[in-house]
């Protein structure tokens, strides 16, 4: 039996920080799987020429710029996606325990406001605050000087509100989720709007193949309107069970995963400095629903 090659050992042992760094940059996770797949190939033609003094800064090297290509490329098919965008979700136990282990830039919420930035502030933002890489070697990689780097750093962080003397993004908290799991089976729609702040934002991914809305609501009353009207049409179709609501674990946080009317929803959330929700992430689009580590519908 054939020892693996020096390349191959290199690229296992970097393979979940290389997928933790694919992902924050892709936000979809089997694009992400794709890039590192690639960065093992070229690690063993890069092997055979020689020319590799430190595999695992190689690997980073290539990693991010083939997810920045790789962005580049999808780029147009997400500005011509019907409705929003948003993040493919995945099981927290499904992701690599180093992905885990360092929840920055990991969250649905901020991988879909890092789509506003371009692919090398993307970059960069992912390297400095989720693998604490300094201006020096983030550099190195994006053939740039470190003033530019640390510009292009804080430049993504006051975009993405994520600078230090911000407060860090906060998830919600079991018993809030019970609340809204409570609501939403229930169709209780006060208890909805008690627990949504009133400048609240909800984004519907449906990708259409599902029904959603092509646009994002605006506002806690809205949004709850909205709701109602999921709630009414689901409950024409099963009286005795509308909606069924899990709290499930995504992304390090936790989220809800609805059921309704022969379709699934994943949704997570933010919460704002009222201890509200401030913004409702919901994917319905089932290719992007493969894991969650839910049974499908």
């Amino acid at each position: 039996m054939t020892a693996p090659s020096v390349a191959a050992l290199a690229w296992q042992s970097e393979q979940p920080r290389l997928l933790g760094i694919a992902y924050r940059m892709l936000g979809d996770y089997g694009h992400a799987e794709d890039v590192v797949s690639e960065v093992g190939l070229e690690a063993v033609r890069a092997e055979r020429e020689g020319a590799v003094r430190s595999w695992p800064a190689w690997l980073t090297t290539v990693c991010v710029r083939r997810a920045i290509d790789r962005l580049r490329s999808l780029a147009r098919a997400r500005e011509e996606y019907p409705g929003p965008w948003l993040p493919e979700p995945v099981a927290t136990d499904l992701l690599p325990e180093e992905v885990v282990a360092q929840r920055e830039l990991l969250s649905i919420g901020l991988l879909h406001l890092a789509e506003q930035l371009s692919p090398e502030s993307r970059a960069a933002l992912v390297l400095h605050r989720a693998f604490a890489m300094t201006a020096v070697e983030i550099a190195e990689i994006l053939d740039k000087t470190p003033a530019a780097v640390r510009q292009l750093v804080s430049r993504a962080e006051r975009r993405l509100q994520v600078h230090p003397e911000a407060p860090a993004p906060r998830a919600a908290d079991p018993a809030m989720l019970a609340e809204l799991v409570t609501a939403l089976e229930r169709g209780e729609i006060g208890t909805l709007l008690r627990l949504l702040e009133d400048d609240a934002i909800l984004w519907t991914d449906g990708g259409g193949v599902v029904r959603a809305a092509l646009n994002p609501i605006y506002g806690a009353e809205r949004i709850v309107r909205f709701y109602a009207g999921v709630y009414a049409s689901a409950q024409d179709q099963n009286p005795e069970a509308p909606m069924r609501a899990t709290v499930v674990p995504i992304n390090g946080e936790l989220g809800l995963d609805v059921r309704q009317a022969g379709r699934q929803d994943l949704v997570t959330f933010d919460v704002g400095p009222t201890d509200r929700l401030r913004a409702l992430h919901q994917i319905a689009n089932p290719d992007k629903l493969t894991r969650t580590g839910t049974e499908p519908v």
